[in-house]
């Protein structure tokens, strides 16, 4: 048993209150004891959940709905800061916002990855983006004023949070263009700078989603990496010199690891944070980043010797956090743990119609990593709707309801409850 930090008060700050920063924070707090201090630091004071951009995009979510005030989805006894960070000092321990100066013994980095519109006008009408709550609205309202004509999804660069989440866009805006008899006189194509879709998951599983792209007669471009958007004439031109004409272009933007971070030492040459792959900790002692901002090294797919990297996803922040919330406690307490982060992932895939496939594995298999995916039904979409209801509950709802809805979830759902 290791007792050296229980011999005084210590101060937990968490950067970001996106699902790892929410789910490490709670945890934390139910773990350790009131006088170990919690401390969330967040630039936005209410909360969205992204993964009902989708539906909001498609007008089958209003904003209202998937939105709660932050202070609602922590436990009361959290210390909720709304401030923007500015600089991060390992060396003396003190995090730097544009209101003051905070000291830790403990920190979690969870500022997720910021995206950059830099290379498009996206106050053009004709230019939107999904990858954000305003972006979604704005979507929305051009996609139902759209009289007909040529949607273009594009990838602009790698890599991009939520993998499945381009595809899944194709797919609603593609029912969503059925719905209002628009499919005849319009048309949804897909250009992506990967070679097949959701590339480490593996060719068979890629082309499973191309598969589903083209019953729905999307037309998808893979090895499409973009270059440069012409707003006046409405052309996207590709490294490959080809060029697509649209009269609406959904952009999935850069993304790139926040300021703070990469004015940092904790960055490597990518921008984002390296961490060991089961703790999730830094080169620092007791300083810890999960989510999108890391860089989390797995088996390569096409070989060993080159190493992939774990794609940024909600799914990997959240049990990411439960795992770095337990060794931070084990810390602080003094006992032994073999919490580790073990690679598991899964995605609900949203095809249209209320349907949707269930993609999940092992992202840490050797050789390569071992994701298969379900068929596609409606038990995978009502699956994805329980859990925005849940995360967007209040705390003290979200606490008692947790463990009854993942084994009810997990049972109908014929899945492992540790997912």
């Amino acid at each position: 048993m290791n007792n050296r930090y229980t011999m005084q008060k210590k101060n937990i700050v968490i950067l970001g209150a996106g699902i790892g920063g929410i789910i490490t924070a709670n945890n934390l707090r139910n773990k350790l004891p009131g006088d170990v201090s919690i401390t969330i630091i967040e630039k936005n004071p209410v909360h969205t959940f992204p993964a009902s951009y989708l539906w909001l995009m498609v007008n089958k979510r209003r904003p209202k709905q998937i939105k709660s005030p932050l202070q609602n989805l922590l436990n009361s006894s959290i210390n909720l800061k709304i401030a923007s960070i500015l600089h991060i000092d390992v060396k003396s321990k003190k995090i730097t916002t544009d209101k003051e100066v905070i000291d830790y013994d403990f920190l979690v980095i969870s500022l997720g990855a910021e995206l950059d519109f830099s290379s498009c006008d996206i106050k053009d009408d004709n230019i939107c983006s999904f990858y954000n709550f305003d972006g979604a609205i704005k979507l929305r309202d051009s996609l139902l004023n759209f009289k007909g004509g040529k949607i273009v999804i594009a990838i602009s660069s790698l890599p991009y949070k939520c993998p499945g989440a381009p595809y899944e866009g194709a797919m609603l805006i593609h029912e969503f263009l059925q719905k209002r008899n628009l499919a005849i006189t319009s048309s949804v194509s897909l250009y992506s700078p990967e070679p097949h879709p959701l590339p480490i998951a593996g060719p068979i599983l890629g082309n499973t989603v191309a598969e589903m792209l083209a019953k729905k007669q999307i037309s998808y471009f893979p090895l499409h990496a973009s270059t440069s958007i012409d707003s006046t004439q409405k052309i996207i031109k590709f490294s490959n010199d080809a060029r697509a004409e649209y009269d609406l272009l959904v952009i999935i933007p850069q993304h790139k690891a926040p300021h703070a971070i990469l004015n940092s030492s904790l960055n490597d040459e990518s921008g984002w944070i390296p961490v060991g792959r089961e703790t999730l900790e830094t080169k620092n002692e007791n300083v810890f980043a999960i989510g999108d901002v890391t860089s989390v090294t797995m088996p390569g797919r096409w070989s060993p010797d080159k190493p992939l990297k774990l794609p940024k996803a909600g799914v990997f922040a959240h049990s990411q956090a439960l795992i770095v919330s337990e060794i931070i406690a084990s810390r602080i307490l003094g006992y032994d743990t073999k919490a580790s982060f073990c690679g598991d992932g899964f995605c609900m895939l949203e095809a249209g119609e209320d349907l949707a496939g269930f993609a999940y594995g092992d992202f840490f298999a050797s050789p390569q990593p071992d994701v298969k995916m379900k068929t596609i039904g409606k038990k995978w979409h009502i699956g994805k709707v329980l859990f925005e209801r849940w995360w967007l509950s209040p705390y003290g709802f979200r606490k008692s309801f947790y463990k009854a809805l993942i084994e009810y979830g997990a049972k109908r759902l014929k899945i492992p409850a540790s997912l």
